[in-house]
């Protein structure tokens, strides 16, 4: 069974369009003075009355039934777009797709939201030869809002912006509900199948500072699209990492050359990095070495024993040094490397060549993908593979054995036209169709140093991500003892607030930027506690969660006070940051929509300042002056209080902060 409203919607605007292609012909028979009355119009138009007292019988019944009664947050700025959107198709139902403009009003003057469409569908009934103006448009709209839960009052301003005042008590109950319910996600039409690949280093190489960002912000997606009630599945956070291929071939070599016993005694690698670079040294200037190299290659290739046991030691060293990384970032992530798609890369190619889609190319077995300038090249000349048979392997398996709705690829904006090619591949050969499933390229820019060039070194070599995480421990810890917070905390108090500064500073410093853009990476900066820094965010949670102990109130009073108490906004700063803390769904559904997280950051920033300001003007608790003693509690701002702290914790949640209660 479909949504009745939407199924009598539909039936409704289908007579609709029968009763005005019936009156068009009989106008033109009155033209004609041959005109009899049409027994179908009559009958359409009863049958048109029946159904619109029917819709709006159920339309009244969902009202009732308001959305802040369920546990689920409700998108305001979505149930406004709803409202306008019945208005709008109600004041001009012959207009295909008209504007639907609802934003946060940045003046509080101005009223809450504002709806914009009168000017855009001034212009589209312009073009169609109706000249109309924007504030008669904007005044049709009002006059057909239906009968909803949340607008008090509308008013047109300048050339037809209808602004929108919401109803107090609305607010407050979606406050309460909130408090009562927790912070839930707004619902969820359907629970889609997700994918997001991150990080993504290479084994026997270190992590560095590259792979900073696509392991920050490839958790953070994760996290939200967790938050959201999609299914992250078992391997949805996966690790795509390159663990096969000719590298492999001169690190084994060199590995039988320096511990010949390797088989029976486990090989004391302590430094990946240099073992790399010295089996790479051997590569690139001795040939008998780099011919044994490539030999390697085919055995492990061929999963010979020995060579799959060499392969696995290499392995588990980078691993091991990886996940030091992943401790200190709370990353959880699922490891696939390119070895896992190899025997699916044969199937690939046989797929690509059953369907006509190869061509030949000096020895090379290539792809052109229509609207593409640079072809795949899918087999090399010497039959090995290459990054494009095992990215359309991982594509193609992600598809149809994982089954995933949603695969976002977070890597760095120079693989754009790579990643452009292999998803118009896969759309060519019929995996799957962008309306219906999400394939996409979530790129970001380089990390830059403050002389704005690329992030390295004193020495120009690349900064190893561990020496840059202990680095920020150090200046965390130094940070914290200049405030004199070793005075007042516990050693394991301490060790937890350093921890959570650095690394959450860390990552703030990367996600309140624009993933598109390069960023410069500054400690002084990302440690500074002013500003819109992780620093100041932490401190701030601290500040108000400190309140509620201050006026003795346990989670328990706080519960028992949202169930009793109704949450006055009379006051202009308390009404300010009602509106901000229920702002948190349509927020998220921007994020979902672009995925870019520095969205959330600024809300996070915006929803900090927004309580400093209420906390100045509104007092929650008053003490006595002489005794120090708590007189008076006004537990409607405890509430307020309350509700900010909990927004606050997701939104830290999402963004892969951990704070703490004491700093």
């Amino acid at each position: 069974m479909g949504d009745p409203v939407t199924e009598y919607t539909a039936r409704l605007q289908h007579q609709e369009r029968e009763i005005q292609s019936l009156s068009a012909e009989i106008e033109s028979l009155k033209k004609s003075q041959s005109f009899e009355p049409s027994q179908r119009l009559e009958d359409l138009r009863e049958e048109n009355n029946r159904l619109k007292y029917r819709l709006n019988v159920m339309k009244r019944s969902l009202q009732e039934e308001t959305p802040h009664c369920g546990k689920s947050m409700l998108n305001i700025n979505q149930r406004l777009q709803d409202v306008f959107g019945e208005a709008i198709r109600a004041s001009f139902p012959d207009l295909d797709n008209p504007p639907l403009a609802v934003t946060p009003n940045q003046q509080a003057k101005f009223g809450d939201y504002q709806c914009n469409s009168a000017m855009g569908m001034a212009q589209m009934l312009k073009a169609k030869g109706t000249k109309v103006n924007p504030r008669e448009i904007a005044e049709k709209i009002v006059q057909n809002l239906p009968d909803n839960e949340l607008i008090q009052t509308t008013e047109i301003a300048g050339p037809g912006f209808i602004n929108i005042h919401l109803k107090k008590t609305f607010v407050s109950k979606l406050l309460t509900s909130m408090l009562l319910n927790g912070v839930q996600p707004p619902p969820l039409a359907t629970r889609k199948r997700v994918i997001v690949d991150f990080s993504s280093p290479n084994i026997a190489k270190e992590m560095h500072v590259g792979h900073l960002r696509s392991t920050i912000i490839g958790d953070s997606m994760c996290r939200l699209f967790e938050f959201l009630g999609y299914d992250v599945l078992s391997v949805g956070r996966l690790n795509h990492v390159g663990d096969w291929g000719t590298q492999f071939g001169m690190l084994i070599a060199h590995l039988q050359d320096k511990f010949p016993d390797y088989l029976t005694v486990s090989p004391p690698i302590g430094d990946l990095q240099m073992f790399y670079k010295e089996s790479k040294k051997r590569f690139d200037e001795d040939e008998e070495f780099k011919k044994r190299a490539y030999q390697c290659v085919v055995r492990l290739q061929s999963k010979e024993p020995d060579f799959i046991k060499a392969w696995n030691m290499i392995c588990d060293v980078s691993r091991r040094e990886f996940q030091k990384v992943y401790d200190c970032l709370d990353i959880k992530i699922v490891e696939r490397g390119e070895s896992f798609y190899q025997n699916r890369m044969t199937q690939v190619v046989k797929e690509f060549e059953d369907k006509g889609l190869v061509e030949l190319d000096e020895g090379r077995k290539i792809v052109f993908v229509p609207g593409q300038s640079i072809p795949l090249t899918i087999v090399k000349s010497d039959g090995g593979y290459t990054y494009d048979t095992s990215d359309l392997a991982a594509l193609r398996q992600r598809l149809f054995e994982e089954k995933a709705d949603i695969v976002i690829y977070v890597v760095d904006s120079g693989q754009g036209t790579h990643f452009q090619v292999i998803f118009a591949a896969g759309q060519m050969i019929g995996w799957y169709d962008p309306q219906v499933t999400r394939v996409e390229h979530a790129g970001f820019g380089v990390v830059l140093g403050e002389d704005k060039k690329k992030f390295k070194t004193r020495s120009g070599d690349t900064v190893r991500l561990m020496d840059l995480l202990e680095e920020g421990l150090k200046r965390s810890m130094d940070k914290l003892k200049e405030k004199e917070r070793d005075k007042v905390l516990t050693p394991e108090e301490l060790v937890k607030a350093q921890r959570a500064v650095a690394f959450g500073c860390i990552k703030y410093a990367d996600l309140s930027h624009n993933r598109i853009n390069d960023y410069v990476f500054s400690f002084d900066k990302m440690l500074d506690d002013r500003g819109n820094t992780a620093a100041y965010l932490l401190y701030a949670f601290t500040r108000i969660r400190s309140i509620a102990r201050l006026a003795n109130l346990d989670e328990a009073s706080l519960r028992k006070a949202a169930e009793t108490t109704e949450i006055l906004l009379d006051h202009d700063k308390e009404w300010k940051l009602g509106k901000c803390i229920l702002r948190f769904p349509e927020i998220l559904q921007k994020i979902l929509d672009d995925l870019l997280l520095h969205t959330l950051c600024d809300y996070l920033y915006e929803l900090a300042t927004t309580f400093t300001e209420f906390y100045d003007s509104c007092y929650c608790v008053e003490k006595d002056r002489q005794t120090g003693e708590v007189n008076k509690i006004n537990m409607w701002r405890m509430l307020l209080c309350e509700a900010t702290a909990s927004i606050m914790a997701k939104c830290f949640d999402i963004l892969g902060l951990n704070p703490v209660q004491r700093m």
